[in-house]
């Protein structure tokens, strides 16, 4: 399910990280194994609050019928949100139940924070109008269940318990909100029971995500092989500037993208330029985009010139396409 964008920029991290605290090639990679891990983790956390919520909601709707006193409504509640298809489906999946088993269900010690999420959902024009509806169906109940999650995923306390849990994940959690609500709008009522295999962050399973992880990994490994060479590389290009001066983010930036253009023949180095000033984007600055994109076309032409770099294969054809 991980991008290879995204992929991308857990190596560079985990080269960040070993060039602050001086870790050898072992525990870099052992790092960014660590981090991709604990990313399934946080997956399921988030995707775990939909079933909370109706297990908390059931709670809540049960307590108002018992009031002293209740309302009119509370006495005879609509229960349409408690027998909601999708949500039951969810609840019910046995490798999802297994996986929040696993990682500790830690919104058990946080309910308190999922019932006043789920107090507020109940203001919601989305939950009145779902409720105005006489008769549902799944499609209508799986609508309900992913406006619940964006809902959920904005909800600052909720972010800022499962941040704490981990420091990795802060960076990490809106990416992955986006790629659980897109999981999530891809189930339908055919192929979502409790029997079907729960997708993960990284699913081993999955053959594109096991292709894609063997990219990030042979990425890494690449990149530290050849580090002291794509250093050399980079001093010889720079004019009027100082390698020592050179931002440690661009330097990484530039060495990950050569070890790219010489170990991956199927990704056109067009592809490997425009992913890294993206990247460069994210973790650098202008400045650094200009400086990154200068220095890698200079590199290429290098690289061809020296017979470093054979692209061939699907990759290529795609591209021109």
């Amino acid at each position: 399910m991980l991008s290879r964008h995204f992929l991308r920029s857990k190596v560079l991290q985990a080269l960040y990280a070993n060039e602050m605290d001086g870790r050898d090639a072992v525990g870099v990679k052992k790092d960014f194994e660590y981090h991709i891990g604990k990313l399934n983790e946080l997956g399921v956390l988030q995707v775990a609050l939909l079933p909370k919520m109706l297990e908390v909601g059931k709670r809540v709707i049960e307590e108002g019928r018992k009031k002293f006193r209740p309302t009119d409504e509370e006495k005879q509640p609509n229960r349409k949100f408690l027998n909601n298809e999708f949500l039951h489906r969810m609840a019910d999946n046995y490798e999802l139940r297994k996986a929040i088993e696993q990682w500790g269900g830690c919104w058990d010690t946080h309910e308190d924070l999922v019932r006043e999420a789920f107090i507020e959902f109940r203001k919601t024009n989305t939950y009145c109008e779902y409720l105005s509806h006489a008769d549902t169906d799944f499609k209508q109940d799986k609508e309900l269940a992913i406006m619940l999650f964006r809902f959920l995923m904005n909800r600052e306390a909720l972010v800022t318990t499962l941040s704490e849990r981990s420091l990795l994940w802060e960076d990490d959690f809106d990416q992955i909100a986006q790629y659980n609500f897109m999981m999530l709008k891809t189930l339908n009522e055919d192929n979502f029971d409790e029997a079907m295999e729960w997708p993960l962050m990284y699913d081993k399973r999955v053959s594109k995500d096991d292709i894609d992880m063997t990219f990030a990994r042979d990425l890494l490994q690449a990149t530290l092989d050849n580090r002291a060479e794509g250093d050399e590389m980079i001093k010889s290009r720079l004019q009027g500037w100082e390698f020592e001066r050179v931002a440690l983010m661009d330097i990484l930036l530039i060495n990950m993208a050569i070890a790219e253009f010489i170990s991956c023949p199927t990704i056109p180095e067009k592809v490997t330029v425009d992913e890294y000033i993206e990247l460069s984007k994210e973790f650098s600055s202008e400045r650094s985009r200009l400086f990154i994109n200068g220095i890698l076309d200079k590199l290429v032409m290098e690289l061809r010139k020296q017979g470093k770099i054979s692209k061939s294969g699907r990759g290529l054809a795609e591209a021109a396409e």
